[in-house]
């Protein structure tokens, strides 16, 4: 694909453009798959937190499919993909940062309900995966998120419902881009913030492993809790 070197100011939304005039130009097809972060990040001359949150603006306009540990690959596009008002005057006020937050509790309780109904062994040796690094990397904002993400996909993929996968996608693709002004990822650089959070990810997964679907969800409830406080924290 064609780079082109960005200025400095909202620099996210300068790469998101160039790759979505890309896609609309027929430069790049239905089905191609993009260079991988770190290339875009090299590409680009910019970090690979700001590559990401350009991928995730793609994402929540219907353009691209983030596939963990696949890849990045560009849809079909429907004529109302780009007729899609500015994500960001969707998405920056606090009443529907709040609304997603909202959302997303509703479906992560139920998935947390399910999952401890229905995962398998399998489900349950990628949870312990994800602890493991999650809990080495304390203080790595960088994959601290990156597993905090992988966790939460992980339980909708273990209600072995597709439909609460793609919600949950859909709903996180939104979040990044919601809260991207709250400077999400300080949760993630303090080493205090990011243990507490390895702890409550530890306890859902203790529950969702014994089978207890109460629990589970009230686990998820006090996690999710907690996680918003940290946000409402820095949203003015």
């Amino acid at each position: 694909m064609e780079i082109i070197k960005v200025a400095s100011s909202k620099i996210y939304e300068q790469i998101a453009a160039q790759i979505r005039q890309q896609i609309i130009s027929g430069k790049l097809l239905p089905g191609d798959k993009l260079p991988s972060t770190r290339e875009l990040s090299e590409s680009f001359q910019v970090g690979r937190s700001t590559v990401r949150e350009a991928l995730s603006a793609l994402k929540a306009m219907g353009l691209v499919e983030i596939h963990q540990g696949e890849g990045i690959y560009v849809r079909k596009i429907n004529p109302s993909d780009l007729e899609m008002p500015s994500l960001d005057a969707l998405l920056m006020s606090r009443t529907t940062i709040l609304e997603l937050l909202e959302a997303r509790k509703s479906l992560e309780v139920s998935n947390a309900g399910l999952a401890a109904e229905k995962r398998t062994e399998e489900d349950l040796l990628a949870f312990e995966d994800i602890l493991v690094r999650m809990k080495n990397s304390l203080g790595d904002e960088e994959q601290g998120e990156k597993e905090d993400m992988l966790f939460h996909l992980t339980l909708a993929r273990a209600t072995h419902n597709s439909i609460m996968a793609r919600l949950l996608e859909t709903i996180s693709a939104q979040m990044e881009l919601a809260i991207r002004e709250t400077r999400r990822l300080q949760m993630y650089s303090n080493k205090s913030v990011s243990l507490q959070l390895w702890k409550e990810h530890q306890e859902i997964f203790e529950a969702v492993q014994a089978g207890n679907s109460n629990v589970a969800q009230e686990k998820m409830k006090q996690h999710l809790f907690h996680v918003e406080r940290v946000l409402l924290r820095y949203l003015k």
